[in-house]
């Protein structure tokens, strides 16, 4: 895939995302003109809404990511290992960050945490 094509179809993401962004900020009765305001704003404004546990507030933490990624030319490549990652993962989900073998390393540390901390 190209550059411009990456860029293109994680655009049409971000466009989605920014309907659900809408929804979510009604239902929590927030003010937020999501269309004036870039994606950084937008994750600092749900961030002090307390809402990061939101599955959509993930979504645009890895949009952003991928977007920062595909500027400086590291998009497609695991944030753990920098190694690519598999060009299937990449076409199942374009937010993807973690090939598949630090992908899997990364949730059993996770549920080890969720252990500790229950």
């Amino acid at each position: 895939m190209s550059k411009s094509h990456i860029r293109h179809e994680l655009s049409k993401l971000e466009t989605q995302l920014r309907k659900e962004i809408g929804e979510l900020v009604g239902k929590n009765h927030l003010v937020l003109d999501n269309e004036q305001l870039n994606l950084c704003d937008i994750i600092e404004v749900l961030t002090q809404a307390k809402l990061c546990d939101e599955p959509l507030f993930m979504k645009l933490t890895k949009l952003d990511a991928a977007f920062c990624q595909l500027d400086i030319d590291l998009y497609g490549l695991c944030s753990d290992c920098e190694n690519e990652i598999e060009p299937e993962r990449l076409a199942r989900d374009m937010l993807e960050q973690r090939c598949t073998n630090c992908a899997d390393k990364y949730e059993h540390q996770h549920r080890q945490e969720l252990r500790l901390t229950h």
